[in-house]
């Protein structure tokens, strides 16, 4: 009995250290955002085929990026699947950019021309809010990709 307890000590401790070690690793955690798109395709971004992972889909616009994606406006960028990050702002509230194939990503509160994240592609699309709550793509302003690409 006293072992067990010993052991059930040192992991405890242990999963302290680690969630500890975790968390100071990446202090902007933020929670999976899921939207209702109106319109429903069967492929989907973040999907896998042939073991392959699909980075857009219909309604998306494929950039080669070779570097960071920015902020358009100051706003909120949240994990919407293992792909993608879908960027809110009170600039702009009835629309959301989702932004596909991005790495090292700046997940959280962010300010205008702030990087969001980085790649060699980006797949993005513009998602306009519904008078029923659901969100439909449409096609995006060429304004406001331009802030996406270019640094401040």
């Amino acid at each position: 009995m006293v072992q067990i307890n010993r052991v059930e000590q040192y992991m405890r401790g242990l999963a302290i250290a680690l969630c500890t070690t975790a968390c100071s690793l990446n202090p902007n955690t933020e929670p999976i955002r899921q939207i209702e798109i109106q319109q429903n395709w069967v492929i989907q971004p973040g999907d896998r085929i042939g073991g392959h992972i699909v980075m857009a889909g219909l309604g998306d616009i494929s950039i080669r990026l070779g570097g960071q994606a920015y902020a358009p406006f100051a706003g909120r960028v949240q994990p919407n699947s293992s792909e993608c990050v879908l960027f809110s702002s009170p600039d702009v509230p009835a629309y959301l950019f989702r932004l596909c194939g991005l790495g090292s990503l700046n997940l959280g509160e962010v300010q205008a021309g702030e990087a969001i994240g980085s790649g060699d592609f980006l797949a993005f699309a513009t998602l306009r809010k519904q008078p029923d709550g659901t969100w439909t793509i449409v096609e995006p302003a060429k304004d406001i990709l331009e802030r996406i690409l270019k640094p401040p």
